[in-house]
């Protein structure tokens, strides 16, 4: 278990939410691998906290999708497996095409200024190399795409989506190999928008994704060539 997986306090919200927004930020964001036991009485003495909203967690994190039940093992962080990763992407492919394309015909100057200033946040985030600042600023720009969209269903949507979507995206961007591209493809879907290309941009945002999905499954297959070991 990583040392800095704590419970940050929130006075709005009952504790058994402030517990599950803890354990599923860790799963998304990696402080709780694939694979990992989530042991109840091991969790509840770290996070200082009861049994009772460590079990309510874990089954709501069941339901997502992000913890597996083994028998007689209990529960275990989700394996990151290339059908489950295919399943996101391919959904979150069509949706980012569609999105690139209605925002071509609707995003005001004020929101492709912020895009724009998004773009520049996301270039300067690479150069810490703080893998959690870099998605942060990754979902940031993408959303200014997804709000200009003014769908409200497509929003809704893709938010649902999101979550998931996070997982995959950090196991992308520890690459740093792929930063670079990242740029550039985040520069070329900025051009599209400006210059309302509605074609380019879906083609874009295609790209964007399927790029994503070669480096997500080369990770995959090195992290199980990994464990062989």
């Amino acid at each position: 278990m990583q040392d800095n997986l704590q419970v940050k306090m929130d006075e709005f919200l009952p504790l058994r939410d402030v517990v599950f927004n803890t354990l599923r930020q860790a799963i998304l964001t990696g402080e709780l691998k694939p694979g990992e036991r989530l042991m109840e009485i091991h969790l509840a003495n770290r996070l200082g906290v009861s049994r009772t909203p460590i079990r309510e967690a874990i089954r709501k994190l069941e339901l997502e999708g992000l913890v597996t039940m083994i028998p007689r093992r209990g529960a275990e962080v989700a394996q990151i497996t290339e059908k489950s990763m295919s399943d996101v992407l391919e959904v979150r492919r069509a949706m980012d095409a569609l999105c690139a394309e209605l925002a071509c015909e609707r995003i005001s100057s004020e929101e492709l200024e912020r895009l724009k200033e998004a773009c520049d946040k996301f270039e300067q985030s690479i150069s810490t190399g703080d893998v959690k600042k870099i998605a942060q600023a990754d979902v940031e720009l993408h959303d200014i795409i997804l709000q200009a969209t003014g769908n409200s269903r497509l929003i809704q949507l893709v938010n649902n989506l999101s979550e998931q979507m996070y997982r995959y995206r950090f196991e992308y961007i520890k690459d740093f190999s792929q930063h670079e591209r990242l740029l550039q493809e985040h520069k070329i879907i900025y051009e599209s928008l400006v210059s309302r290309n509605k074609e380019q941009a879906a083609e874009a945002a295609r790209i964007h994704i399927d790029n994503q999905k070669k480096a997500i499954i080369r990770q995959i297959r090195l992290d199980r060539e990994k464990h062989k070991v």
